[in-house]
């Protein structure tokens, strides 16, 4: 898997990681309860090359700093986290993938 580092970008709501000249990011939206990520775009030059789940590490790993709770709406975040169950300890009360 590919370490990135990331930047919150919060005019745009979304973390970015600058790859080979291209951006991917994962877009949220941020609430009392959790963090919603909501969606995450890897450009197609950079499929296939572990950036999504790079991304969506750091992305976790900021979070998890931050202690916020999460909840994967963004269908690629919530199947990284049934391959990577240690990350459920991020996981909104009531919220499960």
């Amino acid at each position: 898997m590919m370490t990135l580092s990331i930047s919150e970008n919060s005019s745009k709501k979304r973390f970015e990681a600058e790859v080979e000249g291209m951006t991917a990011f994962v877009e949220y939206i941020r609430a009392k309860d959790a963090v919603y990520l909501t969606h995450t775009e890897v450009p197609p030059g950079l499929e296939g090359k572990g950036v999504g789940s790079g991304l969506v590490k750091a992305v976790l790993e900021t979070l998890e700093a931050e202690g916020a709770r999460i909840a994967p709406l963004c269908p690629f975040v919530a199947v990284y986290i049934k391959r990577h169950p240690e990350w459920k300890r991020l996981l909104a009360p009531n919220y499960n993938v």
